[in-house]
């Protein structure tokens, strides 16, 4: 479906957005993205000039604008996702992007109030970050995901209850769930496959918190772990690996050659699978 629109984008010499979030402006324009969290959010990829990982114009908010632009829908982006922004650094602002009393949180909340009579699109990707740092060791300590969901859980509802009251009448909301990247650890061996089990049993912890915290604000949320293919643990015909193993070898750079790889973020593919999930749950008149 993105892989669609995009074709259609460039064939009609629309709009392209530069990797630092601002939109080149359309003849006509029906509204706004504003794409709000963390690396992900801004497309962040292994480059030559930055293996460890670079905020790109091939992100998913990219192939929205190009899905929205192949309906004839113009949206000007706005990207104030931070690499590494968690649910608490959102709003305090102690980060690498925001500082000086400065939050991403602070900065969406006077975007939405200067275009609160817009129609409008926000995308929200944040959670990974609040609990990945119980996931990084080769042994995932489930206590800490715990506590890290439960301090998270009251902190993405305050946000999200302030970018709402900020926002006009004709603002869509759509929250952005997560795949398993550590789940790529399986294919290293006994001890490997021990990691990728606990990661994902972690993960899928953190979507169900954020599934049910969406669903208490009325937002519908991206089952981006379906289009990853989280929990298809049956093995490929041919494949020495689970489906949601290799999903995630395809979709990320975790699988990649060193110096882009093991990376977690998604390549291009991955990013094109997060926009269509967003899609599949966009209304009218994203939809």
């Amino acid at each position: 479906m993105v892989a669609a629109a995009l074709t259609v984008l460039v064939g009609a010499g629309l709009a392209d957005v530069g990797a630092a979030g601002a939109a080149t402006t359309t003849t006509t324009t029906t509204g706004f993205y504003l794409d709000l969290g963390a690396s992900v959010s801004v497309g962040v990829q292994p480059t030559a000039l930055h293996p460890s990982g670079h905020r790109t114009h091939h992100g998913f908010s990219n192939d929205l604008i190009a899905y929205e632009a192949s309906r004839g829908i113009s949206l000007s982006l706005t990207e104030l996702g931070c690499p590494g922004e968690s649910v608490a650094t959102m709003v305090n602002g102690q980060d690498g992007c925001y500082h000086a009393g400065d939050s991403q949180l602070a900065d969406a909340i006077t975007f939405l109030n200067a275009h609160h009579d817009q129609t409008g699109l926000v995308t929200i990707d944040l959670g990974f970050n609040s609990v990945v740092g119980c996931l990084r060791t080769h042994t995932v300590d489930p206590a800490c995901v715990q506590q890290s969901l439960a301090t998270m859980g009251p902190q993405l509802s305050s946000i999200l209850t302030v970018l709402k009251s900020a926002a006009g009448p004709n603002v869509t909301f759509v929250g952005i769930s997560f795949a398993d990247p550590y789940l790529a650890q399986a294919a290293n061996g006994a001890s490997g496959r021990v990691h990728a089990h606990a990661s994902l049993q972690a993960i899928s912890q953190l979507d169900q918190t954020l599934a049910a915290i969406y669903q208490a604000h009325g937002m519908p949320m991206a089952n981006v772990a379906s289009v990853f293919h989280l929990h298809q643990t049956t093995t490929r015909s041919g494949s020495r690996v689970p489906e949601n193993v290799a999903t995630v070898c395809q979709l990320t750079w975790m699988c990649a050659s060193a110096p882009y790889g093991p990376n977690i973020h998604p390549n291009r593919a991955g990013y094109e699978a997060i926009a269509d999930a967003i899609i599949a749950v966009l209304p009218p008149p994203f939809h």
